[in-house]
């Protein structure tokens, strides 16, 4: 699948950068990518984008130095400077591109302010599908980021095709450092999602016996709504070379021992979908509540089995509410087996009712500041002037 990325805002800045990094570790080309923010020294520390693809708005406004978490200056600096932005993304060509994907930190200014903004102007411009990336702050963070987050959320999923949702409050470990703690979640987000946007290119080891290509993963999401990801990966698979021996030679024994190898491909594939789907997913939900599925199993061609994939869609069928469930192998060189269920347009997930409340909670919050007055002055002596 071939993405064009554009990261908005600090977090979406770097999450690309991350996408690109591996992208070229692994010597591939399937992935572009630009970053757009209003604070200069966010967009000087990305490391893989070049310079001509960082893109710097609202200096007029700001002066380079952000929006201050301001997420409605955000949205308007982007509608005010969406040529801009556009221009830049047909320089960089879309000819081949099979989707765009927006990334964006909700909890600031300018990626919560003007994902939305860019994702309406995007799908009324470019007939392929348009998706949002987005991070959901944890509430530690504090309400004006959870309020941000869910204006923009709310916004969203009206403008992008389907929002893809990582929360950073179910991945969050105690005690760690502020730095080290968003390096793991930009890992762990880019890891699970890189595998599924590179389903079904061709390398060294062919293609797959049950292919997915861009087109399955279109037609997963292209319900809308907001989706989430589930990802387990196997122990370290090991090749042995048994020493031959006085048994070896026995065509009964070798025989049962085949079969049982094929027996355990199958039970192993199954029990990496199993664990993907009901562990931690990137926005833990209620997951009988999908409307569609996609599995992914990606690994060494020798380690696929097409009965295990077989019966895994056929266990996430009957655990979800639709009946649309796609799936497909991917072979790559490795020495583990990466299993990836993708849940699309889900209907109940804890985590945004709760968000939704804090944002309300804070708004009526927010009236009642405005309404309220400074009495400390109230019986002052006269102002030099009014």
């Amino acid at each position: 699948m071939r993405v064009f990325f554009i990261g908005f805002g600090q977090a979406g800045g770097k999450i690309v950068d991350m996408f690109l990094e591996h992208d070229r570790k692994l010597k591939k080309n399937n992935f572009r990518g630009i970053a757009v923010n209003s604070a200069r020294t966010d967009l000087m520390g990305l490391k893989n984008i070049d310079m001509k693809d960082r893109l710097l708005i609202g200096q007029t406004v700001v002066k380079g130095h952000g929006v201050g978490t301001d997420n409605v200056t955000g949205a308007k600096i982007t509608a005010d400077e969406i040529d801009t932005i556009i221009n830049a993304v047909d320089t960089r060509g879309t000819y081949d591109v099979d989707a765009f994907v927006v990334v964006a930190g909700l909890g600031g200014g300018t990626g919560s302010g003007g994902s939305p903004v860019l994702c309406r102007h995007l799908k009324r411009i470019y007939r392929e599908p348009v998706y949002a990336l987005v991070m959901l702050p944890a509430p530690e963070e504090g309400r004006l980021y959870s309020y941000n987050a869910a204006r923009s959320l709310a916004t969203l999923v009206n403008e992008a095709d389907n929002t893809l949702v990582f929360d950073n409050a179910a991945w969050k470990n105690e005690g760690e450092s502020v730095k080290s703690a968003f390096n793991r979640l930009n890992e762990e987000l880019v890891r699970r999602f890189g595998v599924l946007f590179r389903a079904g290119e061709v390398g060294k080891l062919g293609v797959g016996e049950m292919v997915i290509d861009s087109s399955e993963i279109i037609n997963t999401l292209r319900g809308g709504g907001i989706s989430t990801i589930g990802y387990a990966i196997s122990d370290v698979i090991t090749k042995s070379n048994p020493k031959k021996s006085f048994f070896s030679g026995l065509k009964k024994k070798t025989q049962s021992e085949e079969v049982l190898t094929g027996e355990d491909k199958s039970a192993k594939i199954i029990s990496l979908v199993r664990r993907a789907m009901l562990g931690r997913l990137t926005l833990p939900c209620d997951y009988t509540t999908a409307e569609r599925a996609l599995v992914l199993v990606a690994g060494p061609p020798d380690e696929m089995d097409r009965k295990g994939v077989e019966k895994s869609k056929s266990w996430v069928e009957e655990n979800i509410a639709g009946i649309e469930v796609r799936g497909g192998d991917y072979p790559l060189e490795s020495n583990y087996i990466a299993t990836v269920v993708l849940l699309a347009s889900i209907t109940n997930a804890p985590r945004i009712t709760e968000l939704l409340d804090v944002a309300r909670d804070t708004r009526e919050e927010v009236i009642k500041t405005k309404d309220r007055t400074s009495t400390m002055f109230e019986d002052a002596i006269d102002p030099l002037f009014e």
